[in-house]
């Protein structure tokens, strides 16, 4: 058996951590009130990271986000990255637990990107089983994260909302609404955003992800996003949030930069826009 609470962040706005951000956000975190991790980042046995990461966690609840456990890869699970997983779970005890909707290893092979599956109800049992064992082993219950997606798969049976809703029916689980990667795969697949916030189990989400991406084209010269969190957080995705918000309330809502971090005080106001967006939704 698992634990069945969703989580226990608190509904206000969270930020990934960074440790060059260590000093600034132990002096003054703002309107930071919680903080994702990378689990992969803390799987080692010691050292500055395990020891910041102590002090934060005695200050702040924790998401731990996973990126490696390949959730939808066709071989089994990595069982020593699960026991790995579990080790910084029970350390810290984090307030909640997600991973991606994505496989990411072939055999021993592990690769550095979060690759898409078709929607079959090959791939739904497949995940399920994953999904039940990270449960079991962990002891605690998981978010499932929706993808940013760049292709469709023409063997797909199902939608990605309806998947997304029986994954949770099947296995307990919670979901992760990342509304930057609806809106990436919205333009890059050309569906309706709002449609799909309409369709999606907003019952079932635990926390609200937003993110920065960069705009190309593809070959044909139509509109390309990237979901890079390398940027701020675009104004059309402010705007689904708010749709979302509006349809879910408040949800705990973290805001996502991995590359090219911008000092402190630019992730703070991120931050600050996204209490705004949690206050419009309280009144």
């Amino acid at each position: 058996m698992f634990d069945t609470t969703m989580c226990s962040l608190p509904l206000a706005p969270g930020l990934g951590y960074k440790p060059q951000h260590f000093a600034d956000i132990m002096q003054d975190a703002g309107r930071t009130r919680w903080f994702e991790i990378h689990a992969e980042n803390y799987m080692g046995q010691g050292g500055r990271p395990l020891a910041q990461l102590d002090a934060l966690a005695s200050r702040f609840p924790i998401s731990v986000h996973g990126v490696g456990l390949s959730i939808g890869g066709e071989g089994p699970l990595d069982a020593d990255h699960l026991a790995r997983l579990k080790t910084l779970c029970d350390r810290i005890n984090p307030a909640s637990f997600s991973e991606h909707l994505a496989w990411s290893s072939h055999g021993a092979e592990y690769l550095n990107d979060l690759l898409p599956l078709p929607y079959t109800n090959a791939s739904l049992s497949r995940i399920c089983d994953h999904i039940d064992q990270v449960q079991a082993t962990l002891g605690r219950k998981m978010l499932l994260e929706n993808p940013s997606s760049y292709l469709a798969f023409s063997e797909s049976t199902w939608s990605e909302p309806d998947f997304l809703r029986e994954v949770a029916k099947r296995t307990g689980c919670g979901l992760l609404l990342d509304v930057n990667n609806v809106f990436v795969s919205a333009t890059n697949l050309e569906f309706s955003p709002q449609d799909y916030i309409a369709n999606f189990a907003l019952e079932e989400v635990g926390e609200i992800h937003l993110g920065g991406h960069d705009e190309d084209e593809d070959d044909h010269g139509k509109p390309l996003l990237i979901d890079s969190h390398g940027r701020e957080i675009a104004d059309p995705v402010w705007a689904l949030l708010d749709i979302t918000l509006a349809h879910s309330g408040p949800r705990p809502l973290l805001v996502e930069w991995d590359t090219d971090v911008p000092d402190w005080p630019v992730l703070a106001a991120e931050a600050d826009r996204a209490a705004q967006a949690l206050t419009r939704v309280f009144v």
